[in-house]
């Protein structure tokens, strides 16, 4: 009888136990799983990557495999369609408080995110930096900086330095700034083409706002480092101003 009594007693621990402790982790789990559960197992992101190939999912279903699992309150696909609303050129842009702040993410999430994100355009990068690039016009400029850096979310001044041929020789980050602006001296532009010996330089900045149009103070810092370039003996060929998937050569517009 005792025995029996005890048994009877630890089971009822046992149960108290879980619904206090253990119940609500189960129902996080509920909820992190129930949008994928309602998908025939066939087409379920991670079942159709494996079938069909990564490029033959969309971007809220890529998304969806890199975080894995959702939240208590939402579901990892829910999750994945509120990042992908915004587009990857801003989620490339976001940093690892926003991530968990805006779209309630943890740490690991949002910083696997970050990282597939870097990964990726790395990825672009290296294809380009497969065969020596030449800028024979503002648009092959535009297409080697574009991914590395319009979407970066403080300004960033540089220059790719450049051979006779306008062939690369050196790609260099001079200034890196706040959100609306960076402080740029001649002296550290020109070092760098100097060590290189490049014949000439083009210079980029982003702008962190989208919105490639120059400032006045981009104006100005043109004409000071055209007139110094040309005291060297080194080309200021062009300025690119780099927004949202867009940009503005000051060259086109006579401004160099």
């Amino acid at each position: 009888m005792d025995a029996t009594r005890t048994v009877t007693m630890t089971s009822a621990v046992t149960v108290d136990q879980r619904a206090t402790t253990g119940a609500p982790r189960r129902g996080c789990a509920e909820g992190m799983t129930r949008g994928l559960r309602d998908l025939p197992g066939e087409e379920r992101p991670r079942e159709r990557l494996a079938r069909c190939g990564a490029a033959a999912l969309s971007t809220r279903e890529l998304l969806a495999v890199l975080l894995g699992t959702g939240s208590c309150r939402r579901s990892v696909l829910d999750l994945a369609e509120d990042l992908a609303a915004s587009g990857l050129r801003d989620l490339a842009g976001r940093t690892l408080p926003d991530l968990e702040q805006e779209h309630g993410l943890g740490r690991a999430k949002a910083a696997r995110l970050l990282a597939a994100m870097e990964l990726g355009g790395r990825a672009a990068c290296e294809a380009v930096e497969a065969q020596r690039p030449s800028f024979r016009s503002p648009e092959d400029s535009a297409r080697f900086l574009l991914p590395r850096y319009a979407t970066r979310p403080v300004e960033v001044f540089g220059l790719l330095a450049v051979d006779v041929r306008h062939r690369l020789k050196r790609e260099a980050v001079v200034s890196v700034g706040s959100l609306s602006g960076s402080v740029v001296h001649p002296r550290e532009v020109f070092a760098e083409a100097i060590a290189c010996r490049a014949a000439g330089v083009i210079l980029f900045h982003n702008h962190p706002s989208g919105d490639p149009e120059p400032s006045e103070e981009d104006l100005a810092l043109t004409r000071r480092l055209v007139a110094g370039g040309s005291l060297l003996g080194i080309e200021v060929l062009d300025h690119l101003i780099l927004g949202a998937g867009r940009f503005v050569s000051l060259k086109t517009r006579g401004l160099v």
